[in-house]
């Protein structure tokens, strides 16, 4: 039985690139801090496309605050402004 380790740091964010094999530069809100992130395995898994723009929810190691794991998608509808 595998338990869950409770010394991490959950942070909600918005990707601003995506990078080749699945990992993704999120900005985290209300900081101007940019980190490093890769997918968790249940997203890869479920094959869950993520595009700039999109609300995460990213897990961090308190020990290293640049790198992080996405394994959130926020399903916010996306309001398109007509001009």
């Amino acid at each position: 039985m595998k338990t869950e380790r409770e010394d991490k740091v959950v942070a909600n964010g918005t990707i601003v690139e995506v990078l080749p094999s699945t990992m993704f530069r999120v900005k985290i809100e209300n900081t101007e801090h940019v980190i490093l992130c890769h997918l968790s395995g249940k997203m890869r898994l479920h094959f869950i496309k993520l595009v700039v723009g999109d609300k995460v929810k990213v897990e961090m190691s308190p020990y290293d605050l640049t790198k992080g794991r996405i394994v959130y998608r926020s399903t916010e509808k996306k309001r398109y402004e007509s001009t």
